[in-house]
C-alpha cells in the first residue's frame, strides 16, 4: 500500500484552482478531495527512485474555505490519524479581499522536540502553533520564503550521521550534501517538522533559492564558479541541487496553466521514469544558465509578486558583469510594467537585499572595481579574495544591475497609473530593517519605494553580524565607505536612501497586509513554542 511519504504541500491558489504537491513511498494515484466536492487527480511520477504527484484541484469557490483530504489509490493518509492540528484547508480569495503576505529566509531546520535548539525557536514552528492553537486567528494567505529553504553545506548533527553511514566523511564534500538522494533527506528533515508539515498543508507557499540551497556564495564570481568546477564533486552536487529544486520548490510556483504549458513537466511525467530528462534540464542549466527561467510572477488581486533569481542568471564575466542575464532582465522589466493601472502594490522577491547599509553598499561597488582591475592586477586578485570572505555579492556589487533595478523601481512606480507602493522583499542578511530611497529631487517616482528585509526564519545570529550592521548604517560608516568608493574610482548611486526600522535581530517573519491602496507592515518575532511577539508594526500608506 502506498503511504505519503512528504507533504502535503498547498502551493498555487486562486478563485477557483489550487496545486498540491505530495511524495509518496510507491506509485500510484493522488486524489485530493474537498469537503464542498471539489478536488482533483494525478498519476505519480519518479525521479531518481523517489514518487511525487502534483495535483490541480478544481471546482473551488471564491472566498471559502475548504477542507480537504489526500487520498493515496483511495485510502485516506491526510489528515493523520490523530493528529492534534486543525483540518488542512484551501482558502480561496474573492475580489476585493485584503492580501497578507508573510515572507522571511534563511530556515534551518528545527530539531526534534526533544533536543535543544541551539539558535531559539523557529518562526515558522510557531506561526504554526499559534494558528493550530487559534484557527480563526488572522493568518496569512501566502507565505513568500525568499531562499535558503534547505542548508546543501551546512548540515544537522543527525544528517551528519546519516550521510556518515553512507558514504567517507574524510573524502570531499566531507559533511555536505553530494547527490539528489542526500537533497532528499534535507527536505524531509526540513518538511517532516509536525508544525512545518501542517503550516506547509494549509498555508500557500511561493519559493526561491539562494545560495545555501546549493553553496554558500554560489555564483560570486567567474573565478570562484572556475575553481568550483575543478573539484570532483561540484558538478553532481549542483545538478543534484537544481534537480531537487525543480521537484521540491519550483513545480509548486507554477500555476496550472503554466504547468501544463511546460514540456519538461509533461516529459517527466510521460517517462517510465523522469531522471535523465530532468538530469538532462540540469545539465542544459548548468552549460547555459540564460536557457533557464526560474524567476515567476505571481498576481494576488490588485497584488503583483515578481519572484527574482538572483543566482543562477547572473553573467560573471568582470567586464560585464550582472545581476540577471539580458533575457531574466528583460522580464523582469515586462512584467514589472505589463498593464499599468492593473495593480495597486508591486512585490519585487530578491533573496539579496537592494539596499543594504551605506557602509556595505560602498564596500561592495569598490571591491567590484578592483576585481574588474580598475586598480591593476594585484588589486584584483586581493579583491577577490575578499569577495570571497566577506559575501560582497549583493545588487551593490553588480554596479550596473543595481542602477538598472533602480531605474525600473522608477519607472514602474511613476505616472498617472503607479501604484500606491513598491516593495522590495530581501532576506539573506540574517536581520530584518526597513530602508527608503530618495531620488534626486523632481525624479522621484510617484509609489511608495521601500526596502523590506526579513531573515532569518531560523538561523543563528552572531554578534559580528549584529555589531557589524549597526555599525554599517551609522554615519561614520557611511563617511569610512565612501573612502572605499572613492579608491575604487565609484560613482555615487542614482539614489540616496536611508534606514526606516531597525536593525532587528532574531528569528522572525514580516507580514504585509495590502488592501486597495492601503499597507501596513508588522514584524514578529519568535520567543516560544507559540509566541510571536509584535516588535514593530507601521502604515505604510495614508
Amino acid at each position: 500500500m502506498a503511504e505519503l511519504r512528504l507533504g502535503p504541500l498547498l502551493r498555487y491558489v486562486d478563485g477557483s484552482t489550487a496545486t498540491v504537491w505530495v511524495e509518496t513511498s510507491r506509485p500510484c494515484a493522488v486524489r485530493v478531495r474537498g469537503a464542498d466536492g471539489s478536488g482533483g487527480e494525478a498519476r505519480t511520477f519518479q525521479v531518481a527512485g523517489h514518487h511525487y504527484a502534483l495535483v490541480t484541484v478544481t471546482g473551488l469557490t471564491p472566498g471559502t474555505t475548504t477542507p480537504y483530504e489526500v487520498h493515496l489509490d483511495g485510502t485516506g493518509v491526510w489528515p493523520l490519524s490523530g493528529s492534534p492540528f486543525p483540518p488542512s484547508v484551501i482558502r480561496t480569495p474573492a475580489d476585493g479581499d485584503p492580501v497578507r503576505l508573510a515572507f522571511g529566509s534563511c530556515r534551518w531546520a528545527a530539531p526534534p522536540a526533544d533536543e535543544k535548539d541551539p539558535v531559539g525557536p523557529d518562526a515558522l514552528d510557531t506561526l504554526a502553533a499559534r494558528m493550530a492553537g487559534d484557527p480563526d486567528s488572522e493568518r496569512p494567505d501566502v507565505l513568500v520564503l525568499l531562499g535558503d529553504q534547505v542548508y546543501a553545506d551546512e548540515t544537522s548533527k543527525a544528517t551528519r550521521r546519516w550521510l556518515a553511514a553512507r558514504r567517507d566523511l574524510s573524502e570531499p564534500p566531507g559533511d555536505e550534501v553530494a547527490d539528489y538522494e542526500e537533497y532528499t533527506r534535507l527536505y524531509y528533515e526540513s518538511w517532516l517538522d509536525p508544525e512545518v508539515r501542517w503550516l506547509l498543508s494549509t498555508v500557500p507557499s511561493c519559493m526561491i533559492f539562494d545560495d545555501h540551497d546549493v553553496i554558500d556564495d554560489w555564483n560570486t564570481s567567474a573565478a570562484w564558479l572556475a575553481d568550483m568546477r575543478a573539484t570532483p564533486w561540484w558538478r553532481e552536487r549542483l545538478l543534484s541541487g537544481l534537480m531537487s529544486y525543480w521537484i521540491h520548490q519550483h513545480l509548486g510556483n507554477l500555476s496550472p496553466a503554466e504547468l501544463a504549458a511546460d514540456p519538461l513537466f509533461a516529459a517527466v511525467r510521460e517517462a517510465p521514469d523522469g531522471t535523465d530528462e530532468l538530469r538532462s534540464f540540469a545539465c542544459k542549466a548548468d552549460a547555459d544558465p540564460a536557457s533557464v527561467r526560474w524567476s515567476y510572477r505571481r498576481d494576488f488581486g490588485r497584488v503583483r509578486l515578481l519572484m527574482v533569481d538572483t543566482r543562477a542568471a547572473r553573467v560573471l564575466d568582470e567586464e560585464a558583469r550582472s545581476m540577471l542575464d539580458p533575457g531574466e532582465a528583460r522580464w523582469l522589466r515586462e512584467q514589472a510594467l505589463d498593464a499599468p493601472g492593473s495593480y495597486d502594490h508591486l512585490l519585487i522577491g530578491t533573496s539579496l537585499p537592494w539596499l543594504l547599509p551605506h557602509l556595505v553598499h560602498d564596500a561592495e561597488a569598490w571591491n567590484a572595481a578592483l576585481c574588474r582591475g580598475e586598480r591593476g592586477e594585484r588589486w584584483a586578485r586581493f579583491g577577490e579574495d575578499l569577495r570571497r570572505r566577506a559575501d560582497l555579492e549583493h545588487w551593490a556589487a553588480f554596479p550596473s544591475s543595481f542602477d538598472a533595478l533602480t531605474e525600473l523601481i522608477a519607472e514602474a512606480g511613476s505616472g498617472p497609473d503607479a501604484p500606491a507602493t513598491v516593495c522590495v522583499l530581501s532576506g539573506d542578511v540574517h536581520h530584518a530593517y526597513i530602508a527608503e530611497p530618495a531620488w534626486p529631487a523632481g525624479t522621484g517616482p510617484d509609489a511608495r519605494v521601500l526596502q523590506l528585509t526579513c531573515s532569518p526564519v531560523h538561523n543563528a545570529i552572531p554578534l559580528a553580524i549584529r555589531l557589524g550592521f549597526r555599525f554599517g548604517w551609522s554615519g561614520l560608516a557611511r563617511v569610512l565607505g565612501r573612502r572605499f568608493a572613492g579608491h575604487g574610482g565609484c560613482p555615487k548611486p542614482p539614489i540616496d536612501w536611508r534606514r526606516t526600522g531597525g536593525p532587528w535581530f532574531g528569528n522572525q517573519l514580516m507580514t504585509l497586509t495590502l488592501e486597495r491602496r492601503s499597507a501596513r507592515l508588522r514584524l514578529e518575532q519568535a520567543r516560544g513554542a507559540a509566541r510571536l511577539d509584535v516588535v514593530a508594526e507601521s502604515q505604510l500608506t495614508p
